[in-house]
């Protein structure tokens, strides 16, 4: 039961994070295939989940041939459960792309039966949305940090 390495959609590839991406990330180096705003201060974070072989870590948000984002669970499932975290930079956002790459996620892992939660700050109202069209419905409180907690139900059947 595991995430397939690579993820795609019409318009995008999720591809998982490298361990040598991870260390780019953290050590502020560029590569080329990524956007000048990429990563952003969340991927950086995210890329410390990164461990070699691991299709549940953080994976880039790939639109054309440019990494524009990034999505991921924090972690295999637990109790048949994990988080995700998704973001992208600002030139790209508004354009249904973390819509996009969610759906593709959850695709994957609704067939494997694991549901998803995600974290966010109540005035994050683009993640919010996001989150609603992709049918995050459930409302479990809130963290310490006071960003609500969502998850979303498994489709039945």
């Amino acid at each position: 039961m595991t995430l397939p390495e690579r993820i795609a959609t019409e318009r995008l590839r999720l591809i998982l994070v490298t361990p040598a991406d991870a260390v780019d990330m953290r050590e502020g180096r560029r590569q080329e295939r990524w956007h000048p705003s990429y990563p952003r201060r969340d991927d950086v974070d995210a890329a410390s989940m990164v461990r070699a072989d691991d299709p549940w870590g953080p994976r880039h948000i790939v639109l054309g041939h440019e990494a524009v984002g990034s999505i991921g669970c924090f972690g295999e499932p637990e109790a048949g459960e994990t988080e995700v975290g998704f973001g992208l930079v600002p030139e790209v956002r508004r354009r249904g792309l973390a819509t996009e790459a969610l759906r593709a996620l959850l695709a994957e892992t609704d067939a494997l039966g694991v549901r998803l939660r995600a974290s966010v700050a109540p005035d994050n109202t683009a993640s919010l949305r996001t989150l609603a069209r992709c049918g995050f419905s459930e409302l479990r409180g809130s963290t310490e940090a006071g960003e609500l907690v969502m998850a979303r139900p498994l489709p039945v059947g």
